[in-house]
């Protein structure tokens, strides 16, 4: 499973994020929209959304934190 969770260091939802997928031992890889402009510009183009936190897993993405949408996802 390839997870990507995109935040901002500012982002109170993204910590929880954070927290929820380090709890359910899932691996993932943070990327900071505040450091990598192209990122954000891609992550744009994708989803519609400027918002954060985004989680994409295995191409599909969840909007904000969800914690119910993600549990389904990852199956925990």
């Amino acid at each position: 499973m390839n997870v990507i969770l995109y935040t901002t260091p500012t982002c109170r939802f993204c910590g929880i994020a954070k927290q929820f997928l380090r709890q359910h031992r899932v691996a993932f890889v943070e990327c900071d929209l505040s450091q990598d402009r192209k990122k954000m510009e891609e992550l744009v183009q994708r989803t519609g959304r400027a918002s954060v936190p985004v989680i994409e897993i295995d191409g599909d993405f969840v909007i904000g934190f969800d914690k119910n949408r993600l549990a389904k996802k990852l199956g925990v």
